[in-house]
């Protein structure tokens, strides 16, 4: 048994490296391209996301509710892409969230929790396309990625090599308060140096990184909680290393809103 734990050890690991440098190289992609490039790539990871969300409410069996979470998802970023209408993209993701509730009533199967699925996904999904959509749009979820995928990939190195007590064992029994103190630290490090790069402040990245980062842990954490209520390990399998979709996004479903908010209600940019 330990020799079987520490081989699927040493494969877990370069197997998360390489799939999550695949993925990352997509999305800078369709970030520097842009347009509807950008906004089907979202909308595609977001149905991919809410078909994880509405199976693991439902027991680990897919769900038909996933039709009408992802139809609005669809319908909402659409309307921002054609017509930039901003209320009228968050009210088709509040249809959804009333159809999916009703259709889950139907079955008396967690109707509240299959209603969040289109809103949880739904505005980060907007978020994102809002956010590329705005001016330096492209190095705006550039600089969200950044900080995102160090704050990740520190946390996961700093609980690793240092340990120490738990962060929230209750919630997620790997997860470690030096994960979380290296994590954000990395965040805030890489994100000034992209801001340094671009001639802007370090300062002001290093305040952004470690933003993200708190904001992003706050994401995963909540995820951790939804799966520990609906007794699963991971969302999915559907991405090597890393488990579901929504188990790689689960701090960008909380950072993109958040960002969305300071940019565009706000007025504060670090660009």
């Amino acid at each position: 048994m330990g020799t079987q734990s520490s081989m699927s050890a040493s494969i877990e690991l370069p197997l998360r490296a390489l799939s999550g440098l695949i993925l990352a190289a997509v999305a800078i992609l369709v970030t520097l391209a842009g347009g509807p490039v950008f906004a089907c790539f979202v909308v595609l990871g977001a149905v991919a996301a809410l078909r994880e969300w509405h199976r693991l409410v439902n027991g680990g069996q897919f769900a038909n509710e996933t039709f009408a979470s992802a139809l609005a998802v669809a319908i909402s970023v659409a309307i921002f892409v054609v017509a930039r209408q901003t209320q009228a993209a968050l009210l088709a993701l509040g249809l959804g969230f009333c159809v999916a509730f009703l259709w889950a009533a139907r079955r008396k199967q967690s109707p509240f929790w299959h209603a969040v699925g289109p809103v949880y996904v739904g505005l980060a999904a907007l978020a994102l396309v809002l956010l590329r959509a705005s001016a330096g749009g492209s190095l705006l979820v550039l600089g969200i990625f950044v900080a995102v995928w160090t704050a990740d990939t520190g946390a996961l190195f700093g609980g690793r090599l240092i340990g120490g007590p738990k962060l929230v064992p209750r919630l997620s029994p790997n997860k470690t308060w030096a994960g979380l103190l290296t994590g954000t630290f990395a965040a805030g490090v890489a994100e000034a140096a992209f801001l340094a790069a671009l001639g802007r402040s370090a300062v002001a990245g290093l305040v952004l990184g470690i933003f993200i980062a708190l904001v992003g842990h706050g994401g995963d954490l909540f995820e951790s909680w939804v799966k520990r209520r609906f007794q699963a390990k991971d969302s999915g399998g559907l991405i090597p290393g890393h488990g579901g979709v929504l188990d790689r996004i689960d701090s960008l479903l909380f950072v993109a809103p958040a960002c969305a908010v300071l940019v565009a209600m706000s007025g504060l940019s670090p660009l």
